[in-house]
């Protein structure tokens, strides 16, 4: 493997995905299952429209001390400014960014689709194999 490797040759691309009116409960229920700790929200067409992440389901709870009731949909408790980047960036500049920020892993999105996504542990292991 080459340095000019880019996004497109890591990225996975089976990625479990929510829409926003996926019932939180059940997102919480595959986070667990699936032993991930977020995932894309997108619509039908798939165009990236936020991220639902551990953080933002624990909300529920919160606001379930307030309202004494447990759920509600993805939409109301996802975050919608989301970071992602193209899969023609390459793997020093994703790794760059990475560094830079706190996010463990990025959506990879092209003409406003979610394409993929690339996680520390993707780039990390394409550095291993150059």
């Amino acid at each position: 493997m080459s340095k000019n490797v880019s996004v497109a040759d890591i990225m996975t691309k089976k990625l479990i995905t929510f829409t926003l009116d996926t019932q939180v409960l059940s997102a919480i229920d595959q986070l667990i299952s699936k032993k991930i700790s977020g995932a894309p929200v997108v619509d039908k067409d798939g165009n990236l429209l936020g991220i639902l992440s551990e953080i933002d389901c624990m909300q529920t709870f919160m606001q379930s001390t307030y309202h004494n009731e447990m759920g509600g949909l993805v939409k109301d408790y996802m975050s919608d400014k989301v970071s992602f980047i193209p899969s023609t960036m390459g793997i020093m500049d994703v790794a760059e960014y990475f560094l830079e920020t706190h996010f463990r892993r990025l959506p990879v999105v092209d003409n406003g689709k979610l394409v993929g996504q690339v996680s520390r542990r993707d780039v990390l292991r394409a550095i291993q194999s150059l």
